[in-house]
């Protein structure tokens, strides 16, 4: 350790994501940690931070920790094969996660599903449902964004992608707002398995929708192009599809309900000239969503590996199991990486776009996710052309992951 370095404050000390500071304005916490260095320990965590943006990326593309929340010190005891319920099978014996091998098969052969063709038809199928949305809503001069709209985009999306039947939606919908708890670290064991039973029951109505599918005629949604593929490639496997449905759950849930936040709150704050250039056309709103993310710093933790062994890593020695977390969201308003990081611009050029992850771990759903973002927020701002911001909206200290609002008041200016 430097001298410098000693004479500083333990990092607990100005770093605390679950502070009231951190909530009001997580930027200098965020600095301040990447100050200390490219591997941080944090001791309230135990984890180690990995906090500058070209070592996130080499670790996303070389893949030299694991992903398998298993490895982790603290998780649950791996359950042997025979004692897997379907969440294992589908989470432990596909996982998207664990096996480096697997996953570029599967990467490989799904790239058809994720193909602009697809998340066109894909779209066709969900902005109905988000203008039956707004019908509901009518013109009242003031609601909240995030009760009547972006709580249920989610369930919209998930649903109508997939090509979930109606007739299963009173089950499904638990799980889409519990999936990801299922590998939090930071969640009591009785909640983690809570989420976990959900997870079960989802997989089961899962495996019933894939039955009826195999002998109904194809349709346009997600479930149809995975089903093909599964025929036309070996290894590519029934529990393969029900994995790749759960990452969409897990991708599209909590993590859209934020983006829903924050977009609308980062559009409105930052003047009519932002919006038109951001809503412009899709792929114009792809790249703003990159600013409103950088903008907003709503991130808590980031992303969690795990050392599969005793290992030296970044000039540290990391003991078996112990997390890392890759936090790239250190950088979005470090003066190093982003000229004038306090102005919000939608144009601004991003190069790399890594926010939705780097090299084999790329989001395999993140075109899916820009595009249910753009449609709610155009058709937002096509009903309600003059809306604007109610009152500065509250954060809300309950989520585990991510600084959002407890309401979000528009008026829409309606004459």
């Amino acid at each position: 350790m430097t001298e410098a370095a000693q004479d500083l404050p333990p990092i607990e000390e100005v770093f605390n994501p679950h502070s009231a500071d951190y909530l009001e304005n997580p930027i200098p916490q965020c600095l301040a940690l990447a100050q200390r260095g490219r591997l941080v320990w944090y001791a309230p965590w135990q984890a180690w931070i990995m906090t500058r943006m070209d070592d996130i990326m080499a670790c996303w593309k070389t893949e030299p920790l694991s992903s398998d929340f298993y490895d982790w010190e603290f998780a649950p005891k791996r359950p042997p094969e025979e004692e897997w319920s379907n969440f294992e099978r589908a989470l432990i014996g596909h996982s998207l996660l664990a096996d480096h091998d697997h996953h570029r098969l599967v990467r490989r052969v799904t790239a058809p599903a994720f193909s602009r063709n697809v998340v066109d038809k894909i779209q066709a199928r969900i902005e109905p449902e988000i203008k039956k949305l707004f019908d509901a809503l009518g013109t009242p001069e003031v609601f909240d964004y995030r009760e009547e709209i972006a709580f249920h985009i989610p369930f919209i999306s998930i649903t109508r992608m997939v090509g979930i039947p109606e007739k299963y939606w009173p089950e499904i919908k638990q799980v889409i707002t519990t999936f990801t708890e299922t590998w939090n670290p930071t969640i009591s064991d009785e909640q983690r398995e809570s989420a976990r039973q959900d997870s079960n029951r989802a997989i089961d109505i899962i495996k019933k929708v894939i039955d009826e599918r195999r002998s109904a005629p194809e349709q346009d949604d997600f479930l149809s192009t995975l089903l093909r593929i599964e025929a036309e490639n070996e290894g590519f496997e029934e529990g393969d599809i029900i994995t790749l449905i759960l990452a969409l759950i897990g991708a599209g849930a909590d993590t859209t309900l934020v983006a829903q936040q924050w977009s609308v709150y980062a559009l409105l704050k930052n003047g009519r000239d932002q919006i038109a250039k951001a809503l412009a056309t899709p792929e114009s709103f792809s790249n703003a969503f990159c600013e409103i993310n950088r903008w907003g710093v709503s991130s808590k933790m980031g992303f969690a590996r795990y050392a599969p062994r005793d290992m030296a890593f970044m000039g540290e020695h990391l003991r078996k199991g112990v997390m890392v977390l890759m936090m790239p969201h250190l950088k979005d308003h470090d003066p190093n990486y982003f000229d004038n990081p306090e102005r919000f611009d939608v144009e601004r050029v991003f190069e790399p776009d890594a926010m939705f992850g780097y090299g084999p771990r790329f989001c395999i759903g993140a075109a899916l996710a820009k595009r249910q973002l753009y449609l709610s927020m155009t058709e937002l701002f096509k009903r309600f052309p003059n809306v604007e911001l109610a009152e500065e909206p509250e954060r809300d200290a309950g989520d585990h992951n991510a600084v959002v609002f407890k309401r979000l008041l528009l008026k829409t200016n309606v004459s």
